[in-house]
């Protein structure tokens, strides 16, 4: 009988899922990681410059977050290294150096004001006219001089902006704006 013979009755068994699982994570893992990643820089890179924001903007969220499983898996993959370096306090550094970076990010998204669609209308407003400002306002520009200098304002004429009126006054425009919006 021929060792051809043989090998027929004695097929080895499908490959179990674990072992296609472990297969798929030794191609996959750090390639999908290291391609999601680079989306991800160039993107915020994009965002950070504000070069063609609305083309990159849904792009890095997204992708960001989906790079959240191969970054799993690339972890998974690599855990008996991770381990070490945690043993070792090479791990410890790093980490409490991106905490340290991180923290003034947070601070300062959890302090400042709420940013909204409605917070891109402020540059908009403060850089109109007062005298197109006015009937938005349900106001006349005279009006709405007066209600300027009353409070603080040194506002001369209709046909400056409310950015310009806070400059010559020393205060920020988004001030003039909220002293003269009407409270309903």
């Amino acid at each position: 009988m021929s060792s051809s013979q043989t090998s027929i009755g004695n097929q080895a068994p499908a490959a179990s899922l674990r072992d296609l699982f472990r297969d798929f994570m030794s191609r996959f893992a750090t390639p999908l990681t290291s391609g999601l990643f680079l989306v991800s820089a160039v993107s915020g890179i994009a965002l950070f410059f504000h070069w063609a924001s609305p083309v990159f903007h849904s792009m890095h969220e997204w992708l960001s977050v989906v790079l959240l499983a191969p970054f799993v898996l690339h972890v998974w993959k690599n855990w008996k290294p991770l381990v070490g370096y945690g043993r070792r306090g090479t791990l410890l550094v790093p980490l409490l150096a991106a905490l340290v970076m991180a923290v003034p990010f947070a601070w300062s998204g959890l302090t400042a004001p709420v940013r909204g669609p409605a917070s891109r209308l402020l540059p908009l407003l403060t850089h109109a006219r007062v005298s197109d400002l006015a009937p938005v306002l349900r106001t006349t520009p005279d009006a709405l001089l007066a209600s300027l200098r009353n409070h603080g304002f040194d506002a001369r004429s209709a046909e400056d902006t409310l950015a310009a009126v806070a400059r010559g006054s020393g205060k920020e425009p988004s001030e003039a704006l909220f002293s003269v919006v009407p409270a309903r």
